[in-house]
């Protein structure tokens, strides 16, 4: 059989594009930070400059008020302990404690008994999937709440230098608690943002939004690397708001 030249010429293109595309997957095989989403911007925690003290934000868009915070490495020199924020829950006038009050504020189709959450459902932020909360001895821990901020890098970045009564405030202001699923809570620990996010990449562009609200309520610093990062989260979600910094 003989093959026109004109065959031959589209089944040689057609094999070179074939064997770029193979080419191509295999460098991204084995080069996997070479992809990026087209609206990422990878920055360099070096390229990230020192600033001292916290500036008053131009907007209360997320990456407005993360310009806004100050810069520093964390500081170790105090040694933490938890007690230094709070003992247990604070208690609201009508008996019930912070913690039920996440619970409500966060389940749905809750049952009550008292103050206490008995059930509910929770569409957890921080793995996107729905977990049916039951109070009990083997299983309240599958749904914990979360300091956002978590108080240790809140003590590392400022916090130390709080006195008493502010450090129990940010221990206990709903704007830095979720409720969220226990093991991604345990897997978090008290990592900033630089070394731990959600496996929900839906959530992360809130999750650093109400960071950087925490932070700016409080003003604790950032650490170069923390900012970095945040910096490349919030260029896919640049409009961004932060939450509950309006009467600041």
């Amino acid at each position: 059989m003989v093959v026109s030249s004109q065959k031959l010429s589209r089944l040689r293109r057609v094999i070179s594009i074939l064997l770029a595309a193979i080419a191509f997957c295999a460098f991204l095989y084995f080069n996997p930070a070479a992809y990026r989403d087209i609206n990422e911007i990878e920055v360099n925690p070096s390229d990230i400059a020192i600033k001292s003290t916290q500036t008053k934000a131009t907007s209360l868009l997320a990456k407005d008020v993360l310009e806004s915070l100050a810069v520093k490495e964390k500081d170790t020199s105090a040694k933490y302990y938890r007690k230094h924020f709070y003992d247990d829950w604070s208690t609201a006038a009508d008996g019930c404690n912070m913690r039920e009050a996440i619970l409500k504020r966060d389940l749905k189709n809750i049952i009550l008994k008292g103050c206490k959450v008995q059930s509910g459902t929770l569409a957890d932020p921080y793995t996107g999937q729905q977990i049916d909360f039951v109070r009990g001895q083997d299983t309240s821990a599958n749904v914990q709440i979360d300091h956002v901020v978590a108080l240790s890098n809140a003590w590392a970045t400022g916090a130390y230098a709080f006195d008493e009564q502010k450090r129990y405030a940010i221990s206990q202001d709903p704007l830095n608690l979720l409720a969220v699923d226990g093991q991604a809570n345990q897997d978090k620990l008290d990592q900033d943002a630089a070394n731990w996010l959600p496996p929900n990449v839906a959530f992360r562009c809130q999750y650093v939004a109400r960071q950087i609200s925490v932070k700016y309520k409080y003003e604790l610093w950032v650490t170069p690397a923390e900012k970095a990062t945040m910096l490349e989260i919030l260029t896919k979600c640049p409009d961004e708001p932060t939450l509950g910094l309006e009467d600041l």
